[in-house]
């Protein structure tokens, strides 16, 4: 296999390239599989992966570190801030989860953002140099340890507050699946030393969640006072034209085209026998089944703009109204609850 740089980044492909060369790579590695199942993978798990004890103490600390930031920040930072503003009580008791989220997905997106384009690192720009020079327990860079910490615990932390923080909605047995498929593909990528790939899937992620909570910011402020705010409704409104956008440009566009080829196709290039090859791929593919399966959701409210069925943005899925309750009700729950985040 042709070294990191040797002939420059490989173009990225076609969707019919993708189709082609990844499930044709599939095939083979199926059929030139002689030793395939539980007695491979537990193999597999005993040479390649690498997760040592306090790494898993320190992610379980993280979570639950997340957890009480999160509460204090609600109830010191986010709760006193809607109630000077005035927010609509509505409003106000939506205000610190969509806060709370903004806060962290800028700063995780930053980051990541800062990683591939602010270093060395040539992976948005060359995807299957994710797999050049891989090596079986090979160190992890401590500016992508550090990434994989904040995130895997705050996902670890998600869990938690899907079920027993944010308002139940209609889409959140997806998210909590979306959360625990997230979740195993952290851990376990760092632990197959597959963390160059991870930051790449993070920063395509990241990026809508930030033009998301942005956005409902916007829609709970421009009403504070009592009195309509243009400013923040112009503000909702752009966010909302981005989110769509960016939703289609980096999650269907390029995480397929950058990092479904990469995993695919590019990996069985580079390393022949990489292990839980069909293991990860699995877990990808599921992840943009649920990307487009929320891009839908998008789609049928650009439909309702469209046809004047959806007058005023509201929120950003306004339309797909959940009433069903949250498992742990508390007092500051909203009565109707609107699905939330992709």
């Amino acid at each position: 296999m042709a070294a990191a740089g040797s002939a420059g980044p490989e173009p990225m492909p076609s969707y019919a390239q993708l189709v082609q060369r990844g499930w044709g790579s599939a095939l083979a590695a199926a059929r030139g599989c002689a030793d395939c199942g539980w007695g491979l993978a537990r193999r597999g798990l005993a040479e390649h992966a690498h997760l040592a004890p306090p790494e898993l103490l320190l992610l379980a600390l993280g979570a639950l570190g997340w957890t009480v930031l999160r509460s204090a920040a609600t109830s010191r930072l986010f709760r006193p801030l809607a109630k000077r503003c005035r927010l609509q009580p509505r409003d106000a008791a939506k205000m610190p989860e969509s806060a709370w989220k903004f806060l962290f997905y800028l700063g995780a997106w930053s980051y990541s953002t800062y990683l591939l384009f602010g270093t060395d690192y040539p992976f948005f720009h060359d995807p299957p140099s994710v797999f050049y020079d891989w090596k079986t327990g090979m160190a992890v860079p401590r500016d992508i340890a550090v990434a994989y910490l904040l995130q895997g615990s705050f996902y670890g932390h998600s869990i938690y507050a899907t079920l027993y923080l944010d308002a139940w909605r209609k889409d959140s047995v997806v998210m909590l699946v979306h959360h625990v498929v997230t979740l195993v593909l952290i851990v376990s990528s760092y632990a197959f030393r597959y963390h160059k790939v991870g930051i790449l899937v993070l920063f395509l992620h990241d990026i809508s969640d930030v033009q998301l909570e942005f956005t409902k910011l916007n829609v709970y402020f421009k009403s504070r006072g009592g009195a309509h705010q243009r400013l923040h409704a112009l503000a909702a409104d752009l966010g909302c034209l981005s989110f769509c956008l960016s939703w289609f440009w980096f999650r269907l566009y390029w995480f397929p085209l950058k990092v479904l080829y990469a995993t695919s196709y590019c990996s069985l290039r580079s390393v022949p026998d990489i292990p839980f090859y069909f293991f990860f791929n699995v877990l990808l593919l599921l992840l943009t089944l649920m990307n487009l399966y929320w891009f839908l959701y998008i789609v049928a409210f650009a439909a309702k703009v469209l046809t004047g069925q959806v007058r005023e943005l509201k929120d950003v899925r306004e339309y797909d109204t959940a009433e069903a309750p949250s498992p742990k009700p508390r007092k500051a729950d909203p009565q109707v609850r609107e699905p939330d985040r992709p």
